[in-house]
């Protein structure tokens, strides 16, 4: 499949719409709030067992779930921290680094990822483009397949390449909307929120995305200028 021009998605035909503040906030509150419940959920249900007298057999399964969940709880975090922007005493990511929480995001998926970023320092802009686009990425593949991940640098543009394969690869409605930069009408805020915020974050930089549905596979473009 040849590479698709750079273009904001023809659909929907309205204009994007910059949306910040506290609307914006209450949506990405939202859906943090979603990430976090199930690991804090499954800690709190650990706890209980332990504390419950008629449950002692279940002491090291308890104490199984609470490490687990507590591992997913901070890898949720770490991922929160760099893709929504409040790592703000670090000015600079190596992808290397990054690797490590782009993976996270396939613990228990179907899909799997052929990452393919080369060893290089990014903006936080760039790292926070980078996260929100694979995780975007990988929400095409509920019922598996590839999702190959790319990143570069040259002629004064930074991109960053999601080529997601499989039979039955799937961009939902609420993705559309919020990869073309537009207000929600109806469907899910939870699904629709996070590619709106990469949409935002490649929109304030002068960059653009770009979306191309082919027989079996989905591409996904993000590109800023480089010093962004």
């Amino acid at each position: 499949m040849s590479e698709p021009a750079l273009k904001i998605p023809d659909a929907p035909a309205a204009e994007p719409e910059m949306i910040g503040g506290s609307e914006l906030a209450t949506y990405l509150s939202g859906k943090l709030c979603h990430d976090f419940i199930s690991p804090a959920g499954a800690i709190s249900t650990g706890f209980d067992l332990m504390d419950d007298p008629s449950s002692a057999d279940m002491r090291e399964h308890a104490l199984d779930m609470i490490r687990a969940s507590a591992a997913k709880l901070i890898q949720i975090v770490e991922f929160a921290r760099v893709a929504y922007g409040a790592a703000t005493t670090v000015e600079s990511f190596d992808s290397t680094g990054l690797k490590p929480m782009v993976e996270a995001l396939f613990e228990g998926a179907r899909a799997s990822l052929d990452w393919q970023v080369p060893d290089m320092a990014l903006s936080k802009r760039q790292a926070r483009i980078l996260l929100n686009l694979a995780q975007v990425a990988l929400s095409t593949l509920p019922l598996g397949g590839v999702l190959s991940l790319e990143a570069s640098r040259a002629d004064g543009v930074f991109q960053v390449k999601a080529r997601c394969v499989h039979e039955r690869v799937r961009l939902k409605a609420e993705v559309s909307v919020g990869l073309a930069g537009q207000r929600l009408s109806e469907g899910l805020t939870g699904l629709w929120v996070q590619p709106y915020w990469l949409w935002l974050s490649v929109a304030e930089a002068g960059g653009q995305v770009s979306v191309r549905e082919g027989e079996g596979q989905i591409s996904l473009r993000a590109a800023i200028p480089a010093r962004a």
